[in-house]
């Protein structure tokens, strides 16, 4: 069967009940049969994961094509999880300048305290990964496309000096959500995923989830969620679980809008460049053809702003485009990159010409967010006329 099907009958029921969802276990204690099981079930207790627990888990399995699983509360805990599984004091960590800007902070401030030191690298720069690996270091963490500006890592290449200089790989595969592209396919070791976002897809709950198929890694991740108590609630998995079943149908819409949208914005006066690793324009756009099937709704462009107020005059015009934090779900949004743009081995910013803006295509009609999209090229044209 296709994976989409899979998603959908991924459980045939148990019991005299057969029902099409699993059951919604409010529960922290789960009564044993006898004082043994104590000791010997699992699991023993709420927190280890329910039935519907269970169900996502395996959803999860065959989205990533891993043989194991492990529920977050976040994304950003997932990405935590991965990094901290995989290094020990003394040991050093690998970043992307272009992953996640919390992902990178975690790595840069909080595994410092433990003893671990970060180094970034420059994602489209092999020959300094390379010399990076050389030096020693016990793990790599990629995002691929980066965060905020959508570079594409050539992952094969990476993970084949990874192995090289036994150097465990972790990728953040938010964007693709697991549709699109399946990092441990292309080698890497560990796929983590805010579930947050596409998984869940209705922008009302949280998680995250950390995939693998290493044994020694599935037992450092074992332990170390075990260790720090990660769990995550029945309500957050069950809503993450419904996400599965719709999944690859919104985001075959997620993905038509926003390339709708991203080849409209290449022609409009008002923007500078576009930003979309499906378009032949981007840089890396071979690579993203090699290793993706697809793309989702989430892309950049720079605007042709000189000054704030201009920037300001262009966003406040848009109605169907909201300013919020996150994606992923059925909701339009639009924000507002250069305050987050905190690079170090790149020069991506000295090349930047306007201000970046990342944009989500929801589920909206795409002409009408192309419509919502002239109301603020219209009011950046009358600003830049006064």
């Amino acid at each position: 069967m296709k994976r989409s099907t899979r998603l959908i009958h991924n459980r045939a029921g148990t019991g005299p009940r057969r029902t099409v969802n699993p059951p919604l276990e409010h529960a922290s204690t789960i009564i044993l049969p006898d004082a043994a099981s104590l000791y010997s079930q699992n699991p023993a207790y709420g927190r280890m994961g329910l039935s519907v627990h269970q169900e996502l888990e395996a959803a999860l399995c065959t989205l990533e094509k891993a043989d194991f699983t492990r529920l977050t509360p976040s994304g950003l805990s997932a990405c935590a999880v991965a990094a901290a599984a995989l290094v020990k004091a003394g040991d050093r960590i690998l970043v992307s300048d272009s992953i996640y800007g919390p992902s990178r902070r975690f790595c840069e401030r909080r595994l410092k305290r433990m003893g671990v030191e970060s180094e970034r690298f420059d994602p489209r720069n092999l020959g300094q990964i390379e010399m990076l690996m050389s030096e020693g270091a016990a793990a790599i963490f990629l995002e691929s496309p980066g965060s905020l500006t959508f570079e594409i890592s050539d992952t094969p290449a990476i993970v084949t000096l990874a192995r090289a200089h036994n150097v465990k790989t972790i990728m953040d595969n938010t964007w693709s959500a697991g549709v699109f592209c399946q990092p441990l396919d292309l080698g890497v070791d560990v796929s983590v995923q805010a579930l947050t976002k596409y998984v869940v897809g209705h922008a009302d709950a949280f998680g995250g989830a950390v995939m693998t198929s290493d044994p020694g890694i599935v037992r450092e991740i074992r332990d170390l969620t075990e260790d720090w108590g990660i769990s995550i609630g029945p309500d957050d998995a069950y809503s993450a679980l419904r996400g599965t079943r719709t999944l690859e149908t919104r985001l075959s819409q997620h993905q038509a809008s926003a390339l709708q949208l991203a080849n409209w914005l290449s022609g409009v006066p008002g923007v500078n460049q576009v930003i979309h690793p499906a378009l032949p324009s981007h840089p890396d756009h071979a690579l993203w053809l090699r290793d993706f099937s697809g793309s989702s709704g989430l892309f950049g462009f720079l605007l042709d702003a000189s000054n704030q107020s201009e920037l300001d005059a262009f966003l406040g015009a848009l109605e169907l485009f909201k300013l919020g934090f996150s994606w992923g779900g059925f909701e339009s949004l639009i924000i507002p990159c250069d305050a987050q743009l905190t690079r170090l081995k790149s020069d991506w910013t000295s090349e930047k010409n306007g201000h970046l803006l990342r944009v989500h295509a929801g589920l909206e009609d795409p002409d009408d967010l192309i419509a919502d999209f002239q109301l603020g090229f219209d009011a950046l044209s009358r600003k830049k006329n006064t």
